[in-house]
């Protein structure tokens, strides 16, 4: 009956939905935070040791505040910091209440939290809850004891099922998704590693826990909670492993508990899922998560940097362009995990890693690379143009850290590992992460990224460094809201290597263009009969400057520009029709 009466409520109170799933350019400035927001994730743990114990804390993270600020974060996105075995990077949780003791007391974050929110930073969680650790306290139980409640908060089966060894999230490393419990005298099911049995959300007893949990932190301060995968906790436990029933209905009922609680708190999700599954995670009418990462632009994205070409990333766009209007996507470039590219075609995958990741130690679980985004692109020209994209895109952008100064991979490392290393601060011990001769992780201290050359402190005090462009690009972004809450298009340039995207607001409209080709490209007409498109300078030197009137674009290799057109203007041409005379953007490349 609660869902009935939702699914009817939520056509009145919401704004209006078009068929297009856009908003009207007068809806876009509606008080949405996570639509306005600059999200940055990062692992405590390894981001800066107060206390010379080797290990990053909440103390730490406190102290590198004003950084985070400074760079024009508004929204933090926190790794697991609960207590671990930290047999996968504490994403293998013990105790969904605590605070792992390395990182600090409920104190400490508490401090945290609130000296964030004084500089207007948000704080967000990972929520895992599609497994805990086999060493928490409910398997332990549910395994020795048949009788226990325990026991059906996990998902068993006497005999080995015929689909044991399919559906591994992690194939190459993980073998089987059916393991045997010799104490239990069953066999458990994991999606994930052995050591990480799955939960059972279809319970009612595990869906009560699951709300204390939220309860707890929302308490404390946080703002709400990235949702870990999120098609795993809905699946249907004895369906299919490769195609299973979902509950949906699972991430309506969090949602609205998480609302009850803290009406502006957000859930964003970890959902690598087909493009028309995405209207039943967003929700009809936005009922379902706030905001989602979209992985599948991201894989056409990294084929268009390997390639050049455009023609699949504008494709993914489309096909990702209709949610509710109180939805988001959530647009990155690199994450914590690998890059994903099981969507796309052999041909396309080997593509990339031809570019991107040649070496078989480069590559992960049979579809992706487990590089930092510095070093597979190499080219600071295009490195630099990928950001610009990034923050052109419509959606939030989000950044993981040490992106912005264009931090290294240790392949040494296992798995993902490789791109989570400590914090380079500074070209001292450790790059200035901690005091202690032994690191939780050790820094990259070799080859061209190693911290005496990739670090803060240099970059801070370089006009011209990663770190200085993308503290302008991120100003840039928010002095222009109508990326990511207007009404966009994609353009046509007549060119294969050139993605034009133009966003709409009620004011004025946003035009940024961007060439994935180390040649020059030349677009004739984009400004054709447009008396009021400017360039907005981005290179902290110019400010804006009118364009010629005949409306041509040059642009450098990996070049790109942003410009807007301001009202009572002819809007921009959809054909791009080609005349004489050049126009060249403030803010492209260099």
């Amino acid at each position: 009956m609660r869902r009935v009466l939702l699914t009817l409520l939520l056509p009145l109170l919401l704004p209006t939905y078009k068929a297009t799933g856009q908003p009207r350019p007068t809806d876009f400035i509606q008080e949405l935070w996570y639509k306005k927001g600059v999200v940055y994730n990062l692992d405590v743990k390894v981001f800066q040791d107060s206390d010379g114990d080797g290990v990053g804390d909440f103390n730490g993270l406190t102290r590198r505040l004003d950084y985070l600020s400074d760079l024009g974060v508004t929204v933090l996105w926190l790794a697991p910091f609960q207590p671990s075995p930290n047999q996968d990077d504490g994403y293998d949780i013990s105790d969904f209440y605590g605070i792992d003791a390395r990182l600090g007391t409920q104190a400490d974050l508490r401090n945290f939290i609130q000296q964030a929110k004084k500089r207007g930073i948000r704080v967000v969680m990972d929520l895992v809850v599609n497994h805990t650790s086999s060493q928490h306290p409910w398997f332990q139980q549910a395994r020795r004891n048949k009788e226990s409640p325990y026991r059906s908060w996990y998902v068993w089966s006497q005999q080995r099922p015929r689909d044991w060894n399919k559906g591994m999230i992690f194939p190459g490393v993980q073998h089987e998704t059916w393991s045997y419990d010799s104490l239990a005298g069953a066999y458990f099911y994991h999606r994930f590693y052995r050591f990480q049995p799955d939960l059972n959300a279809q319970n009612p007893a595990v869906q009560a826990e699951l709300r204390n949990v939220v309860r707890h932190w929302l308490a404390l301060g946080i703002d709400g909670f990235r949702l870990d995968a999120v098609p795993f906790f809905i699946e249907v436990p004895g369906t299919s492993v490769n195609n299973p029933d979902l509950q949906f209905d699972l991430l309506m009922w969090l949602r609205q508990f998480i609302q009850w609680q803290k009406g502006d708190a957000l859930l964003l999700g970890e959902t690598n899922v087909a493009p028309k599954e995405n209207k039943q995670y967003f929700g009809q009418y936005g009922e379902g998560m706030q905001m989602m990462f979209n992985f599948y632009v991201n894989q056409f994205l990294f084929y268009a940097l390997a390639t050049g070409d455009v023609g699949t990333l504008e494709k993914a766009l489309e096909a990702t362009r209709d949610v509710p209007t109180t939805a988001q996507w959530a647009f990155f470039l690199r994450n914590h995990d690998e890059i994903d590219l099981g969507r796309l075609s052999k041909r396309q995958r080997e593509a990339v890693y031809a570019r991107m990741g040649p070496d078989k130690n480069m590559q992960l679980y049979e579809r992706g690379i487990r590089r930092r985004l510095a070093p597979m692109l190499a080219n600071p020209a295009q490195l630099r143009m990928a950001y610009s994209l990034l923050f052109a895109l419509p959606g939030t952008p989000v950044l993981r850290y040490g992106e912005e100064i264009g931090m290294g991979d240790d392949l040494r490392l296992k798995e993902r590992l490789a791109i989570r290393t400590p914090m380079q601060w500074l070209a001292g011990p450790n790059g200035g992460f901690t005091t202690a001769r032994q690191p939780i992780r050790p820094p990259i201290q070799q080859g061209p990224y190693r911290y005496a050359n990739v670090n803060v402190t240099a970059q801070r005090q370089d006009s011209a460094s990663l770190l200085t462009h993308i503290r302008r690009l991120i100003r840039l972004r928010k002095q222009y809201p109508e990326i990511g809450q207007g009404v966009w298009q994609l353009r046509k340039s007549h060119s294969p290597h050139v993605l034009i995207l133009a966003s709409e607001g009620p004011n004025r409209t946003v035009v940024t263009v961007h060439n994935f080709s180390p040649h020059p490209q030349t677009i004739r007409g984009l400004f054709e009969g447009a008396r009021g498109a400017r360039g907005i300078g981005i290179n902290g030197k110019t400010g804006p400057s009118p364009i010629d009137k005949t409306g041509d674009i040059q642009l450098p290799g990996y070049g790109y520009g942003w410009f807007t057109i301001e009202p009572k203007t002819n809007p921009v041409p959809p054909d791009g029709k080609s005349t004489s005379g050049r126009a060249t953007p403030t803010g492209r490349g260099r």
